[in-house]
């Protein structure tokens, strides 16, 4: 690309007297690896790839899916299916065609991270899983590589600049001085199971962009060191300070080597509870036993179910409306399992061994991939 078309393509930004043409060589020249393309990485790519970002990475194993459009804007129902990665280079290629842009399709590991890391100097956290997150903060930490991070989940989002020095005698913050230890899978809940508004990873992602350029180009006052909450339902923001902490720092692996060898999926893994079953088990009881089924998400979740009969008794209203049942095994259901496993441990605390209680693995989700996969 030529000078004037260049001039004529970043002209807008290139005029604010606090940018200018330095600063926009610096974005050029920079090279930048976001991790996730869903909610979060559609616009921090998309608003990264129209600054002129030089060299653009894109880590994503995933594919598009129906309930992913609704959010991830990048995308169409065209590319259902498809590799996100893939399919994010094709648009980001038509934006811009004068930057360099790598998918990478296998998912992030222990053992492939550290190498992927290597082509990059900036790094952008938009994934939506623990074991991941807390695995790119330890890399980065390693590799003292800058990582900007998101997350969102049903009204508000949080953004945040981790481990970029300010000086040489400063420890900065990484996402370990914030959550020391990432929580079991069942303790949180995901976007799939908690629901999320459409437009906030737009703005939560619009910002980590804006944080990455302000990096990059050292205007502004990035949001080092600090957490910033956005809530969407009435604009409140607020920002936390983080100060960096010796105990959490020793909570990171020690070298490479030792990094490799780590088991983040493992760490946030809960052990698998007597009190739950597979689907092919619920299928059993559906057909042979005469079974209670409570559903306990909330009255407007979705789907519905029509395969069976359920009681709807949201998680929060079970420990006063136990259900009154001659049934001699009662199965709990929310949309992926966390949230009916409480309700089987209430239960069991309540009903003791008077009946057969259980959790559905996987919840709602599991039951209607398997549907689909082998309808009856």
């Amino acid at each position: 690309m030529d000078l004037s078309s260049q001039y004529e393509r970043y002209q807008r930004q290139i005029i604010l007297p606090e940018f200018g043409e330095a600063a926009q060589q610096k974005l050029l020249a920079a090279k930048v690896l976001v991790a996730g393309a869903g909610g979060l990485g559609c616009p921090v790519l998309q608003y990264l790839t129209a600054a002129g970002i030089g060299t653009l990475g894109i880590a994503d194993d995933d594919c598009v899916a129906l309930n992913n459009l609704h959010r991830q804007v990048l995308y169409s129902v065209q590319d259902i299916g498809k590799q996100k990665a893939f399919c994010a280079s094709r648009s980001l290629g038509l934006l811009n065609p004068d930057i360099r842009i790598i998918p990478y399709t296998e998912r992030l590991t222990p053992q492939n991270t550290l190498k992927i890391l290597e082509d990059y100097d900036w790094v952008i956290d938009g994934t939506d899983n623990f074991a991941t997150r807390y695995m790119i903060n330890d890399a980065c930490v390693i590799m003292e590589k800058p990582l900007v991070f998101g997350a969102i989940s049903q009204f508000e989002g949080q953004v945040a600049v981790f481990n970029y020095r300010t000086n040489e005698q400063e420890q900065p913050a990484n996402y370990r001085d914030l959550f020391p230890l990432p929580p079991k899978e069942d303790e949180v809940l995901n976007c799939a199971e908690a629901g999320v508004l459409g437009v906030l990873p737009g703005m939560i992602g619009t910002m980590m962009a804006n944080e990455t350029i302000k990096l990059i180009t050292a205007i502004g006052e990035p949001l080092v060191n600090c957490l910033l909450t956005y809530n969407a339902l009435n604009n409140q923001v607020f920002i936390l300070n983080i100060t960096a902490s010796p105990e959490t720092r020793a909570l990171i692996p020690a070298t490479k080597n030792e990094f490799r060898h780590t088991d983040y999926v493992w760490q946030c893994h809960s052990e698998a509870s007597p009190l739950e079953i597979d689907i092919a088990q619920f299928r059993r009881f559906l057909q042979k036993e005469k079974i209670t089924i409570i559903d306990v998400r909330e009255p407007n979740e979705k789907p519905a179910l029509s395969h069976f009969f359920t009681l709807r008794i949201p998680l929060g209203q079970l420990s006063q409306h136990i259900p009154d049942t001659d049934a001699g095994i009662i199965v709990t259901l929310c949309q992926s399992g966390k949230r009916s496993l409480q309700a089987a441990r209430i239960l069991s605390g309540v009903m003791g061994n008077s009946k057969k209680i259980y959790s559905l693995r996987g919840g709602i989700l599991a039951w209607m991939d398997d549907q689909n996969k082998f309808p009856e």
